[in-house]
């Protein structure tokens, strides 16, 4: 069974007997007068079909008794002409062959078909007030089939929201997804390479930013993950920085924060790296610390421990050398323990350290666990990825030492939870400081 079949069945067995759930894809978007948006469909759609193209919808039914679950897929009809100026299209015979499907009917008999297949049916899941457009779609259905209550058809009694079993689904990467977000980071990690080779004082951030775009396609990633952040100097302390349009200047420290998508995985690296190819002595205190928040970070992703113990991890090691390195004032604070009680390390470390990562660079699925009393953090479970990101963000002010001023530095890698721990899947991309001044040094 191919995985998207795969993904299908489960859900299908999640759901009540005899339930049916619909699924949209993306819709096509209008850049500016008639020229669209490039085309992405939607992550939920996708990880259950597999199929890229718009106008398209899914529909799971769950089995009942002796009948047994199936498939349906809606798609645009086959049109010679119309791929004659807007590409290929399967079709519904050729997509229901190609990619699983029980059935497939042309894009134009949705709603016709929908008033039969939610006739009798005890529930409906979608996903609700997603869309107002296809809200009203449904909407339209049901009505379709409470019309025909005189017959004794009956419409569903419950409708409940679909992207939380989705969600549930999507935390744990089966191997195909592991692969796949391998094979992203891989050509991320080789794109932050060739940047940290190619730059030099005097580059437009946007030149970078370039470079990196390049080795994404060259290595056959379909888009940027994101808008890529390439933050020189002072503007490596604005977290989302996204102009690229400043000129690099000698001692300055350039942030970039940038993955690609390959074959819809994302990918999302963070290097810091000095523009002339050696850290200056505050710059290393400082990088030196966020590596060692890293490390303490990756050292806590352990199958069973709380997803929060590796965040907790991080901020420890940061606020003891915010501390030591007098960006709080230990006269004030006196301890570790202190300083996070009253949260004064957010003023230099102002988000969490990771998030989940897959179809989207900020991926679904909740970071509590819900069905507890209390909501507590999730358990980590071999399977899961994630980003591990600690930073360090020094705004001037008065009482921070001068020296710290402006300086800002993320190191983010891409982890995969194993049995044993954590495997860091971004490893191409160099980050240690020795590691950067020699291929620095040799690329000049």
């Amino acid at each position: 069974m191919n995985p998207y079949a795969a993904r299908r069945a489960h859900l299908a067995a999640s759901m009540a007997p005899g339930a049916v759930a619909v699924l949209a894809t993306a819709p096509e978007a209008l850049r500016n007068g008639d020229s669209e948006y490039p085309y992405r469909h939607d992550s939920y759609f996708y990880y259950l079909s597999g199929f890229t193209e718009p106008e398209s919808v899914l529909v799971v039914v769950a089995a009942h008794g002796d009948t047994p679950a199936r498939s349906v897929l809606f798609c645009r009809e086959k049109n010679v002409e119309r791929e004659t100026w807007e590409g290929f299209r399967h079709g519904p015979s050729a997509a229901r062959e190609a990619f699983g499907f029980d059935e497939a009917y042309a894009i134009g008999e949705l709603d016709a078909q929908m008033a039969q297949l939610l006739a009798d049916v005890p529930a409906l899941y979608y996903a609700n007030a997603h869309s107002a457009a296809f809200d009203a779609q449904v909407a339209g259905w049901l009505q379709a089939v409470r019309g025909r209550a005189r017959a004794g058809v009956s419409a569903p009694a419950v409708i409940h929201h679909l992207l939380p079993l989705l969600d549930e689904m999507r935390l744990l990467k089966d191997a195909s997804e592991q692969a796949l977000m391998m094979k992203s980071a891989q050509i991320a990690g080789a794109a932050h390479l060739r940047a940290l080779r190619a730059a030099k004082p005097g580059m437009f951030e946007y030149e970078i930013e370039a470079e990196l775009l390049y080795e994404f396609r060259r290595n056959g990633a379909q888009f940027p993950a994101y808008t890529p952040i390439v933050a020189s100097g002072a503007h490596a302390c604005i977290l989302h920085y996204s102009a690229n349009n400043a000129r690099t200047r000698d001692g300055d420290l350039v942030l970039i924060d940038a993955g690609c998508e390959f074959d819809s995985y994302a990918s999302d690296i963070t290097r810091t790296f000095p523009v002339n190819g050696v850290f200056s002595a505050p710059q290393r205190q400082l990088y030196d610390l966020v590596l060692r928040a890293q490390d303490a970070a990756l050292a806590a992703i352990v199958p069973g421990r709380p997803y929060s113990d590796f965040h907790d991890a991080a901020v420890q090691v940061l606020a003891e050398g915010m501390l030591d390195f007098g960006l709080l004032d230990k006269a004030k604070y006196g301890s570790v323990e202190n300083v996070l009680a009253e949260r004064a390390h957010t003023r230099f470390y102002m988000h969490g350290t990771g998030h989940w990562l897959g179809l989207d660079v900020h991926d679904a699925g909740a970071y509590r666990d819900l069905a507890l009393a209390g909501k507590p953090s999730r358990r980590l479970l071999p399977g899961m990825a994630l980003t591990v990101e600690p930073g360090i963000y020094v705004r001037p002010a008065p009482g921070v030492p001068e020296q710290f001023w402006n300086i800002g530095i993320r190191v983010e890698d891409n982890v995969i939870v194993g049995e044993r721990g954590a495997q860091v899947i971004s490893g191409a991309a160099p980050k240690t400081v020795a590691e950067i001044e020699t291929l620095m040094r040799a690329a000049r």
